[in-house]
């Protein structure tokens, strides 16, 4: 079977890179991501997926049915993508444009570069490339299934709307909502998000944390009459990054806690008058040990302390939560946490996926992300056995170099239905997170 899988790969090539690029060619950004949605049903209505359907949330999702009972994998990607910026900086390509050619790309290993044809275009590495090969994974089991060989279990794929803002509206109302109301169950999950062929197990979490920090107005020609609060932060933030630094801890796989300053701005913001607010957003990451509240109570310990040696400093600290609206108009606000999570090697999870790609001759390498991922949700909050396998590569997402290698195409397409058949051989027992 795994040779003849390799044989429909190449034959589906062709097909799966014009999808890729009719994906490209249909801005997605989040909360308008409609257009895109429109394309991944109508592509697997038109390859014979058994049933497909839209929620009310805009998500997508399309089901295979095996010939033998077994387990339901979710092979998952995200419809929006990120803002592509300044067109000047794309080196000459649209960012919409979906162009080929051959271009230096990365190796698995980051360790050269290598002359290959790519697909080029904003969401080609996060994640329409990975998406266009998860649903033509599905064109490649039904073509096995048609050839008379038996399948066991289900292979659903999931487009979830709203994954770029980080709040995981989209994944968290597909398995909370959606899914147990159709009563369709899942057992585990595989994330098209990067990893350039291996196989991703893990990433820190993530908390966005909001700082408001008060002072008093006054004229800006006696600014001794006010309390300028840029002023009073510039001492916080000074504490913060030699407080979370001195406190980081470091995980042996997803590597260390941190913390950013991402924005910062001030109220009223106007001439000749002392601000009274500066507020500040952080992005924390955290790994095992660590929660979004510990990271809240971090910062608390540190306004305390402040407080307690200048009676005019006055700060508040909460979770960052938008109100976010989905393209069908629902809308919800969820506080911006991502959980940090990580499945074992040695987990039967994971060494199926490893025993699906070994009996199709590709390596067997193991990865964890630097960035964030919906896998949150499902491994570290549901606990479903998660992992990540995909063409993409992380150092292309979210630069104007975004871009695809299509041989990396090729052998995911293979890869994700090879993963599949040995997940569905486990027992249930084996979907059971310690």
């Amino acid at each position: 079977m795994f040779k003849e899988l390799t044989m429909i790969a190449a034959e589906l090539k062709p097909l799966t890179v014009e999808f890729c690029q009719r994906l490209i060619r249909v801005p997605a950004l989040s909360g308008r991501e409609e257009g895109v949605a429109d394309l991944y049903l109508a592509e697997m209505e038109k390859l014979g997926y058994d049933e497909v359907f839209r929620d009310e949330w805009g998500n997508v999702v399309g089901i295979i049915k095996g010939t033998e009972p077994g387990p339901t994998i979710m092979y998952n990607c995200h419809l929006d993508h990120v803002d592509p910026g300044d067109y000047s900086e794309w080196q000459g390509y649209d960012p919409y444009g979906a162009a080929i050619d051959i271009d230096e790309m990365e190796n698995q290993d980051r360790t050269a570069l290598e002359k290959t044809e790519v697909i080029h275009g904003r969401a080609a590495s996060d994640v329409k490339g990975g998406g266009a090969c998860q649903v033509y994974s599905g064109a490649a089991l039904l073509k096995l299934r048609e050839k008379g060989y038996k399948i066991a279990g289900n292979f659903m794929f999931t487009g979830v709307v709203l994954e770029e803002p980080a709040e995981q509206l989209g994944m968290i109302k597909l398995v909370e909502e959606t899914l147990p109301a159709k009563g369709i169950p899942f057992d585990g999950v595989v994330s098209c998000e990067a990893t350039g062929l291996k196989l991703y197990l893990g990433h820190r979490g993530r908390v966005e944390l909001k700082i408001t920090v008060e002072g008093v107005t006054s004229h800006g020609s006696a600014p001794w009459l006010g309390i300028n609060a840029v002023n009073k932060a510039a001492k916080f933030i000074e504490k913060v990054e030699a407080s979370v630094a001195e406190s980081a801890l470091q995980d042996p796989q997803l590597g260390r806690s941190s913390i950013a300053l991402t924005n910062i701005t001030c109220s009223p913001g106007s001439m000749c008058i002392v601000p009274d607010r500066c507020y500040i957003t952080y992005d924390r990451r955290l790994v095992p040990g660590e929660t979004p509240e510990s990271c809240v109570q971090q910062i608390q310990d540190i306004i305390d302390a402040l407080s307690a040696q200048d009676q005019n400093f006055r700060a508040n600290v909460e979770i960052a939560a938008v109100p976010r609206i989905s393209y069908t108009g629902k809308g919800a606000t969820l506080p911006n946490v991502k959980e940090a999570w990580k499945i074992s090697e040695t987990n039967p999870f994971v060494q199926a996926a490893s025993a699906g790609l070994a009996k199709l001759g590709q390596p067997v390498k193991y990865g964890y992300w630097d960035f964030g991922t919906d896998l949150s949700v499902v491994c570290g909050r549901i606990r479903k056995p998660s992992v990540g396998y995909s063409p993409m590569q992380e150092l292309y997402c979210h630069r104007p170099i975004d871009k695809v290698r299509i041989d990396y195409m090729e052998k995911a397409i293979a890869g994700n239905v090879a993963i599949f058949l040995e997940m569905c051989q486990l027992s249930s027992d084996a979907f059971v997170l310690d």
